[in-house]
């Protein structure tokens, strides 16, 4: 499978003794952070600081030589604002970690070529280590599969430093596997369309799965069509690559709890014969986000061992344009039995969410989640960084606070009843294309007709978080995010 950045390794070294050609350091309010045994050489450094006028302003940077006392090469600076790493409660430690995670990441992100990185932000608790480590390894993430001179073009080998102990350790541990399974998310939406495809796409899951305690079942044309998966089917029959479910599970001995996702594998998507603008169409390479998203998640829970039965769920089609396309006012009989009149090609993803979904709440998970590049609109309400949560209300904040926690940007969004009689349809009993205003609190209406009514649900729209197509932030770079992975691995860390 295309290969992420390499993950971090974990030293309690002293920050001043640790030989690197960069050590990142953190400002606040003009002081140093992390150097409290080190008076001289933190001394040295603010007067360097002062001497340039580093501000410690949130996101600033500045890369200086070391002064006398230090054994790294130079200094990267990273400022935290107001930061208060003595602050407690839930919220002011979500709020923290995030600052730190950002922190790394943003400095990982300019390091291109540095062979040898120390990490030394503020860490006093395991939760410090675990988000320094995310941001890290986030932020040190570059995709090169497809260039062909890629040698000073991604940073070396990371080191974060942080306190002694077993639990600093295994935070670290955790924190790189939470960022490893990211980035190959962030791969498999970076990858070009001409390469990943349904059929590869459901091979690269199966490979993955021969060194994890994970099992992968695939059914191809023949079996979706035996079971009656019209929407797979009928979205994916324009292509000549054809679709693919795929099914992800970890079922660990003993788990009480079962957490099911779903997510939307639509490896490109043309709009179908309801044919999108050809502006920006590049980047539908990302409308497998869900999937990809979703998958990975499931690896991670199983390489962190989590008590919990996780199940993903990866409806995977092209929808192209063939002389075999889906057309509107076709009529496609779904996996639950429910017969949707096609009215708009472009809607999609709905009609191939609709039949995994079906397939998920059959087994009647404690929780079901879908994840979800769906609708424009989604962007329109909330922008390109946080996401639209819709669904039963314990679900939803469920997810909701997940997101917090891992440090992702999700909103809390009704499905108001009047939604559904949007999509009223004559031919069928249900058409797959509603009412614009408030499209994403349509699409979710359309969505909640496929799961059953008790069951704890959430749909997640991704559409803008998921592929950046502004400048680079943070730990986020341009391309494919990784949005919601984080947020997955949480429900399953906090499924008790």
């Amino acid at each position: 499978m295309p290969g992420a950045s390499t993950p971090s390794r974990y030293s309690s070294s002293a920050p001043t003794k640790t030989a690197a050609s960069v050590l990142v350091l953190a400002a606040a309010e003009g002081s140093v952070l992390g150097l409290d045994s080190a008076k001289s050489a933190r001394t040295s450094l603010e007067t360097m600081m002062a001497a340039i006028g580093f501000t410690s302003r949130t996101g600033a940077t500045a890369r200086i030589p070391s002064p006398k006392g230090f054994a790294a090469d130079s200094i990267l600076l990273v400022g935290l604002g107001s930061f208060d790493p003595a602050s407690s409660g839930p919220e002011s430690e979500s709020a923290n970690a995030e600052v730190l995670r950002r922190a790394a990441g943003n400095a990982l992100r300019q390091l291109d070529g540095v062979d040898q990185i120390a990490v030394a932000l503020p860490t006093t608790t395991p939760g410090d280590v675990e988000a320094v480590t995310v941001g890290a390894d986030l932020g040190a993430y570059r995709f090169l599969d497809y260039i062909s001179d890629d040698g000073d073009k991604a940073p070396g080998a990371v080191t974060v430093l942080g306190p002694r102990g077993k639990a600093f350790v295994s935070a670290h541990a955790t924190g790189a596997t939470l960022a490893a399974a990211t980035n190959r998310a962030r791969d498999f939406v970076n990858t070009p369309p001409l390469d990943l495809y349904p059929e590869t796409f459901a091979e690269l899951v199966r490979d993955q799965a021969k060194a994890a305690k994970v099992k992968v079942t695939v059914l191809a044309e023949k079996e979706l069509e035996a079971g009656g998966y019209g929407g797979i089917l009928g979205v994916g029959q324009g292509s000549t690559r054809g679709p693919r479910l795929v099914k992800v599970e970890y079922a660990p001995k003993g788990a009480k709890r079962h957490l099911s996702f779903v997510g939307k594998g639509i490896t490109f998507d043309s709009g179908g014969l309801s044919l999108k603008p050809a502006a920006n169409m590049e980047d539908m390479k990302s409308d497998m986000s869900g999937a990809a998203a979703v998958a990975q998640a499931v690896f991670a829970i199983a390489e962190l061992e989590l008590p919990v039965r996780a199940t993903a769920w990866l409806p995977l089609a092209e929808n192209m344009p063939g002389s075999s396309a889906i057309r509107p006012s076709d009529v496609l009989r779904m996996r639950s039995g429910k017969t949707v009149e096609v009215t708009n090609t472009d809607a999609e993803g709905r009609l191939v969410l609709a039949d995994a979904l079906a397939d998920a709440d059959a087994e009647d998970p404690d929780l079901l989640v879908d994840v979800a590049t769906l609708t424009g609109a989604q962007v329109v309400a909330l922008g390109n960084r946080t996401s639209g949560v819709m669904g039963a209300e314990t679900a939803r904040t469920a997810v909701t606070e997940a997101a917090e926690r891992a440090g992702e940007e999700m909103w809390a969004m009704p499905i108001p009843e009047e939604m559904l009689s949007g999509f009223d349809s004559n031919a069928a009993d249900i058409k797959n294309s509603g009412p614009r205003q408030g499209g994403m609190l349509a699409a979710a209406a359309f969505l909640r007709e496929f799961v059953g009514e008790e069951t704890a649900w959430a749909h997640i729209d991704i559409a803008g978080p998921s592929f950046n197509t502004a400048s680079a932030f943070g730990y986020t770079p341009v391309g494919g995010t990784g949005a919601a992975v984080r947020t997955l691995v949480e429900l399953a860390r906090n499924a008790d």
